[in-house]
């Protein structure tokens, strides 16, 4: 799996999205198929569109890579330099943006989000805080460029504790800076399992209501939600305790009474590998368990024959159907089988995302069946 020469003709028109009569809308995060530094965008592109993809979540680092392209490109010719700041970062991040908005208009693929905008509320250090609300003011434009209704996606920060501040009103008051920067531009925040101080779901939403800008809403994801409150890779069960079940079933219960579905931009969903609890990537020193299980083992959903064992189907459930959600759902995977760079690896892991949609789809649209009179 990995991209061919990036140089292809484009592809033929994508195929028709699944039968299934539905208010969800499929995405797939760019990183999903293929490493940034490995597999060319044009390439991953060019398979999710043909696996039937609507939408993309764009990584920054296949957005960046692209600019990378662009600048390397440019020092093979004369520049002009009455172009003001035409060697910096930021411009040809801008650049790649209206070639990356361009690239997916070709290909009928509408940009969801640019992600992800890690490690930024309750930075202790000034000069850290401002370096990164100049960074957010970038982004924002970046997003402006990719498109509409493109939101940018805020993941809880798990910078250590002698970085990053937990008081509650200290986030809200960064984060509702933040709304305030993007706006227009919508932003999603989500709780990573591993977050050093907001690492469930019920934390985010409670920062979300505190926050309360209508630009600034929640993402959820299955994995991270299984991950916080169920699991634990280095069990030999891979559970976190005996009382896993009813503690994610009194989770999901709070989720569905409480949370207001037009304040979700996102769902996101992916399934965990059972590894072997001793596995070298779990036990990085100064690193969270869980992020280095993340970054190596996700899966697609129904993809037990991979050893996927979450119980992602039930989570999946209370967080569309059972909010009265509709929009995006994106598959998002991190995995080490991404890095690999058999020129195969965009073409087979758009695939195993398109099967894994279409029984993700079908199960869900038949609990809603189930629930009509």
């Amino acid at each position: 799996m990995s991209s061919f020469d990036g140089q292809a003709s484009l592809p033929s028109p994508p195929p028709s999205e699944p039968e299934v009569h539905t208010s969800f809308r499929p995405a797939i995060a760019t990183i999903s198929v293929g490493a940034p530094d490995i597999h060319p965008l044009k390439k991953k592109l060019d398979v999710i569109s043909t696996n039937g993809f609507s939408g993309i979540e764009l990584f920054y680092d296949d957005l960046h890579q692209v600019a990378k392209e662009l600048q390397r490109r440019d020092s093979r010719t004369p520049v002009d330099t009455s172009q003001q700041d035409n060697n910096t970062t930021d411009y040809y991040d801008i650049k790649a943006a209206f070639q990356i908005k361009n690239m997916c208009e070709q290909r009928g693929l509408q940009i969801v989000s640019l992600q992800p905008f890690r490690n930024y509320e309750g930075l202790l250090c000034k000069d850290e805080q401002a370096r990164r609300i100049k960074e957010l003011q970038h982004w924002t434009k970046l997003a402006t460029i990719l498109g509409n209704d493109v939101f940018i996606l805020i993941p809880s920060s798990f910078l250590g504790k002698d970085e990053a501040a937990g008081d509650k009103e200290r986030l809200v008051e960064d984060l509702t800076l933040a709304a305030e920067i993007a706006h227009p531009v919508r932003l999603a925040y989500e709780a990573l399992a591993w977050g050093t101080h907001v690492n469930r779901w019920e934390e985010s939403w409670d920062i979300v209501q505190r926050v309360n800008r209508k630009n600034f809403g929640i993402c959820f994801d299955t994995f991270n939600i299984a991950a916080g409150v169920w699991a634990d890779p280095t069990t030999v069960s891979g559970r976190s305790s005996e009382e896993a079940d009813q503690m994610l079933q009194q989770s999901l219960q709070r989720l569905m009474s409480d949370v207001d579905p037009d304040r979700v931009f996102c769902i996101q969903l992916a399934d965990g590998e059972r590894v072997d609890p001793s596995a070298a990537f779990l036990h990085i020193p100064n690193q969270p368990t869980l992020l280095g299980w993340s970054r190596n083992s996700r899966l697609f959903p129904f993809e037990e024959d991979r050893g996927g064992y979450l119980p992602i189907l039930e989570i999946a459930r209370a967080v569309t159907s059972g909010i009265g959600f509709s929009g995006w759902v994106s598959m998002e995977i991190f995995s080490r089988t991404t890095r690999d760079d058999s020129p195969m690896v965009p073409s087979e892991h758009a695939a195993r995302a398109a099967s894994s949609w279409d029984k993700t789809i079908k199960s869900l649209e038949e609990t809603s069946l189930r629930k009509c009179p």
